[in-house]
């Protein structure tokens, strides 16, 4: 994972945000096309970092990865239909929603399984296979064996808010009533050169207008 975080970050970047679908949202018999063609605008996997969510196609860099979907061959209904395999979907999707950003994309045929001692947490508008039913089957369906995943790690504008938020908590901070926190060695120089060194890092996600907003939204809070 540190290395993966690694590749994705530059500029002064050493953090990146984790976002994921688990399910990922394909209704029984649909194709991968027909799921991301459902969010044009929108993407269909949530941020699981403790930040404030932005606008789609604010992003530096991004690993996505995706399994257990595959792409099913049918009449070319729209730009991504027309793509020969679940890869070149994946990737002209993620380039729609984020013109100019470094991504990297790896599809797995494989699904994740969710077999004891997996927790059985899903919506019984999930079939054995992980897919999304139209309404609530008639009977108690058996247990989730497996389900389609999304997960991504994206160097992201999102972090400037929670970088520059938790040094402005730390500068809060009255030292003098943390003795034991210095007396293991850290001094209040070390302490004060890691406060700047953490503003610094949360300027580098700051990314125009929005960027000063956020932070000025940060100072009044």
């Amino acid at each position: 994972m540190m290395h993966l975080a690694e590749t994705l970050t530059f500029c002064g970047r050493k953090v990146v945000a984790a976002w994921a679908s688990l399910p990922f949202p394909v209704l029984r018999g649909s194709s991968l096309p027909d799921a991301l063609c459902a969010y044009p605008q929108a993407l269909p996997w949530k941020l699981l970092s403790p930040c404030r969510e932005r606008k789609v196609g604010r992003c530096f860099a991004q690993s996505v990865v995706l399994r257990g979907i595959c792409k099913e061959r049918k009449q070319p209904a729209s730009p991504l239909h027309a793509c020969e395999s679940t890869e070149q979907t994946l990737q002209h999707y993620l380039h729609t929603l984020f013109p100019g950003t470094f991504s990297t994309s790896h599809v797995l045929e494989q699904p994740c399984h969710t077999l004891p001692p997996y927790p059985h947490f899903f919506s019984p508008l999930l079939t054995r296979q992980g897919f999304l039913l139209d309404k609530p089957p008639r009977y108690s369906s058996a247990a989730v064996e497996s389900v389609g995943v999304l997960a991504a790690l994206q160097s992201s504008p999102v972090l400037h808010t929670l970088l520059y938020g938790l040094y402005k908590d730390l500068q809060k901070v009255n030292t003098r009533r943390w003795a034991s926190f210095f007396s293991a060695g850290v001094e209040q120089d070390d302490f004060q050169e890691a406060l700047e060194e953490l503003r610094t890092l949360s300027q580098c996600y700051e990314m125009g207008f929005e960027a000063d907003e956020s932070e000025d939204e940060a100072d009044s809070d």
